[in-house]
């Protein structure tokens, strides 16, 4: 497992860390709580540090209760949605007190990063205008070391929120989509993370389009219709099974894990699962050899345009 410091934070973060959400959370949707905590102390087996988490996920007391004891070897990341199930955003009281409830989940006095998640661009200015206050309070208080902002990359693919924030300099972890079949990050976000230094946590490498062969299909064939990828570039029956004759490379997952891990401006990459074995095939992948520079070329020549899609 490589290490590296995390942005301009004092965080030395593995280059892999734990997602503990997802659509299996774990495992804990189908294995339970002993399952998921397995996993847990799985990727800590396997070198991993960082563990990214939230409320809304449910499994922030499993990663407290997993790394029991070992805190301080341990990177915490989690998050507070900013607006209620009617639509309206919650109050600055409510945003505090969704750290406090996260913390004593977490069974910790401090996170390592707390982040406002899923913010939409046209809500941005509005936690600017009432989050940043009460939050830098909390980190005067040695209650969050690092503030952080995650993107609703599903809605917001072309990364306007991002772009918006990194004109300022306020957060020091952003949490970014990028996989290889909407790579914009590359030209709209992690330039300027690079130049000013701010760490990223990479979402969205694999998701259904790119572990799922029908869902694929469908996905690249939107691209087409949107005049967003040259049919002629690949096979629409199967598009990405060039990547089979790249040397070393198992699967299209497998790929996509390598192609996002050395991209500069990564950080960290977060996957997820609820199985060990699957987590192991993960950091594997994580852990590997770099793509091919004629791999990446022809990627991007079919994908580097692609704004419109996350992957999922």
């Amino acid at each position: 497992m490589e290490f590296k410091r995390f942005g301009s934070t004092d965080l030395e973060v593995s280059r892999v860390g734990l997602g503990c959400g997802g659509h299996s959370r774990l495992g804990l949707v189908n294995g339970g709580v002993s399952q998921a905590s397995s996993i847990v102390s799985h990727a800590m087996d396997l070198g991993i540090n960082f563990f990214d988490t939230a409320r809304i996920y449910g499994t922030e007391e499993i990663v407290g209760e997993a790394l029991k004891g070992k805190r301080s070897e341990c990177v915490i990341s989690t998050k507070t949605l900013v607006m209620d199930r009617q639509g309206s955003f919650l109050s600055p009281d409510k945003i505090v007190g969704s750290l406090e409830k996260s913390l004593s989940r977490l069974r910790t006095d401090y996170v390592d990063i707390f982040n406002l998640h899923g913010v939409r661009p046209e809500e941005l200015d509005f936690c600017l205008e009432n989050y940043l206050e009460p939050l830098l309070r909390e980190v005067a208080k040695g209650k969050i070391r690092y503030l952080g902002i995650t993107e609703l990359f599903g809605e917001d693919t072309r990364h306007e929120m991002l772009e918006k924030v990194l004109e300022r300099e306020i957060f020091d972890s952003l949490m970014v989509g990028f996989n290889l079949l909407n790579p914009s990050a590359r030209k709209k976000v992690f330039p300027l993370c690079v130049e000013k230094n701010v760490g990223t946590q990479i979402m969205f490498s694999v998701r259904r389009a790119l572990s799922n062969p029908e869902h694929l299909k469908k996905t690249v064939g939107q691209l087409i219709e949107n005049n967003e990828v040259d049919e002629t570039m690949l096979d629409k029956d199967n598009p990405l099974q060039f990547l089979m004759d790249e040397p070393g490379v198992r699967s299209v997952v497998d790929a996509a894990y390598r192609f996002c891990i050395r991209e500069p401006g990564v950080d960290v990459v977060l996957t997820g699962t609820g199985s060990k074995e699957h987590l192991s095939e993960n950091v594997r992948a994580l852990t590997g050899p770099v793509l091919s520079d004629d791999l990446l070329q022809r990627l991007e020549k079919i994908f580097g345009g692609v704004t419109t899609v996350s992957g999922d």
